[in-house]
This record gives structure tokens, C-alpha cells and sequence, in this order.
């Protein structure tokens, strides 16, 4: 499930921390940076597991109605497109998802998190786009998927409650958010009408996220002395106080990338610190990366420093 770029992410945090504290044990940098990615797996687990509480406090409110003095006809005989929608019913009955959630302690057990879904219940049930679906006399398996989509998308990622909880439960996930989403979003997608949904994998089988993540780590701390005699050499007319420390840490993580991530094209290297660096550096910080790694490029190629795997991966 994991995205490349998000890694990459991950690891500038790790080693910016590593850096700026003056840190010595790799081991310990590298102990964080897995723990941040075990917990994105966690975020997405969390948001998954978001819309069977959303459903089952739908089913209290509306119970709760029933036990009124005087209850309504409505109140009596409630719409129950929401609790009844077959792909939010298959989330609540899935025992893969509810096993691995259980092996790694994600629930939303305690008064404090009911609470939170009865009021995110509440302002859902308020909103004009929940009235209209529950109104426009649709049915079946492509209206229940539309539906728990646009309510997952609206009223569960972007809830500022369920932001406060996550920004509470772990530091490592102030920036995960999107990314997590998107794959729970993707997750969803999955379901067709009688098959289970299908719950992505931390790591897929066949692909080696873990050693990148790994290598870019270990080799940016180990190659540290010789990446910034490169990159000084490279950066004609710079003194090392006029480079910003962040791109600094994203030109070293590029120069490890090219010359130990055998089977990355350089033009994707290049290309994803360019754009990572837009988010977390100067405003001209894209500008001065781009240039140093093309130099970088054409110099390490010339001496034999980059070996790539694969045809058209120096390109």
C-alpha cells in the first residue's frame, strides 16, 4: 500500500531528526523510521474501521428516537439506506479486517470515541449531500458504494474530530493523513456486490519498499561526508552556510538514491526531490535541487558511480 514518494518522506523526517540532534546510533534512527510506517499501516486500519462505528451510531440515534415520549411516524419506521448499505455491512462483518486490527491494538473502543461518532453521526445527518442520498429513491450496490465513498470522503477524512484524534494518538502521523485516506478510498473501490473487500498489505510480497526505505537510510547517514563534498563541489559559488539544511538533506538523499538504488530511473530520482522539496524547503529550493542533481547526474555517470538495473533507468 505503500507510496514511494510518502517514504521518501519518511525517511527526510527520520534523518532531519537524526542530523539536527547530533545523533551517533543508526540503529535507533532506523527503529524510528519503521515504527512511522507501521503506524501509517495503523491510520489506515483506524479509517477503515471509521465507517462500521459511523453506521452502528446511526443504529443507537436511531433507537434512541424509538424511546421518545412521543415518538414521530419517522421516528418509528426510520430510513435505513445508511444502516443497511451492504458495502459499510461487509467493513463490519469483515474478520481479516477486524483480526489484523485486534493483532495490532486498532479499535475505537471507550466512551471518549463513541462520542466522537455520535457526533460525527450527528453533523452527517445534517448535511444536505447525506439528505439528498437518502432521499433520491436509488438503490443497490453502486448507490451503496457512491454513498459510503462521498461519506467517507466528506464527513469522515476531513472531520476535524477524527483530525484531533490522530494528531493526538502519534506524532508520526501529522503528514500521513492524505495518503492513508487515499488508500482506504482504494480499499473501498475494491468491493463488488457479494466478494469480500479486499485489505492492502503493509508491504506487498513482491516488492522491496522495506530495503528501499532501509538503504536510503543507512547509505545517506554512512555516505554523509563524501555526499557533501559532492554536492559542494557541485554547487559553484555556494558555501555551505548559504544552503538551506533541508536541501542539503534532500540532495544527499538524491545522491544515495543514484548511486545505491539500483533499479530507480535517475530522471525519477530527480524528479521526486524536485517535488518534495516544493512542500518542505524554500520557495527556491526546487529550482536550486534540480539543477545540482542534473549536474550530479552527468558526473557521477561520467565516473562510473551510477549503475542502474534495467534498460533506460539512466534516463
Amino acid at each position: 500500500m505503500l507510496n514511494r514518494r510518502h517514504l521518501r518522506i519518511k525517511v527526510l523526517q527520520v534523518l532531519y531528526a537524526f542530523f539536527q540532534g547530533q545523533e551517533s546510533d543508526a540503529h535507533k534512527a532506523e527503529k524510528e523510521l519503521l515504527l512511522s510506517v507501521e503506524r501509517m499501516y495503523d491510520m489506515y486500519l483506524y479509517l477503515l474501521l471509521s465507517l462500521p462505528e459511523l453506521q452502528r451510531a446511526a443504529q443507537n440515534r436511531q433507537a434512541e428516537l424509538k424511546k421518545k415520549l412521543r415518538p414521530s411516524p419517522e421516528d418509528l419506521n426510520p430510513n435505513m439506506k445508511f444502516v443497511e448499505n451492504q458495502l459499510i455491512n461487509q467493513l463490519a462483518k469483515h474478520t481479516g479486517l477486524y483480526k489484523l486490527a485486534e493483532q495490532r491494538k486498532v479499535n475505537w473502543l471507550g466512551a471518549e470515541s463513541q462520542e466522537m461518532f455520535r457526533k460525527l453521526f450527528l453533523h452527517l445527518s445534517e448535511t444536505s449531500s447525506y439528505f439528498e442520498h437518502m432521499n433520491n429513491g436509488v438503490s443497490g450496490p453502486d448507490e451503496d458504494l457512491s454513498f459510503a465513498l462521498q461519506i467517507f470522503k466528506q464527513d469522515v477524512a476531513n472531520a476535524s474530530l477524527l483530525q484531533h484524534f490522530f494528531d493526538e494518538k502519534s506524532i508520526y502521523w501529522t503528514d500521513d493523513l492524505d495518503l492513508c485516506a487515499s488508500m482506504a478510498i482504494k480499499t473501498l473501490k475494491t468491493w463488488k456486490s457479494g466478494a469480500s473487500i479486499e485489505i492492502l498489505p503493509l508491504y506487498k510480497p513482491d516488492d522491496d519498499e522495506k530495503d528501499f526505505i532501509l538503504t536510503l537510510l543507512h547509505k545517506t547517514i554512512q555516505s554523509d561526508v563524501a555526499h557533501q563534498a559532492d554536492i559542494l563541489a557541485l554547487a559553484e559559488n555556494w558555501e555551505l552556510d548559504r544552503i538551506a539544511k533541508m536541501d542539503m538533506l534532500l540532495l544527499k538523499m538524491g545522491l544515495t538514491e543514484l548511486q545505491f538504488c539500483s533499479s530507480i530511473p535517475t530522471k525519477v530520482t530527480m524528479n521526486e526531490y524536485i517535488e518534495i522539496s516544493k512542500f518542505y524547503s524554500t520557495p527556491k529550493s526546487n529550482v536550486f535541487i534540480n539543477g545540482i542533481l542534473d549536474k550530479a547526474i552527468t558526473k557521477l555517470s561520467a565516473e562510473k558511480r551510477i549503475q542502474k538495473i534495467g534498460r533506460g533507468l539512466l534516463n
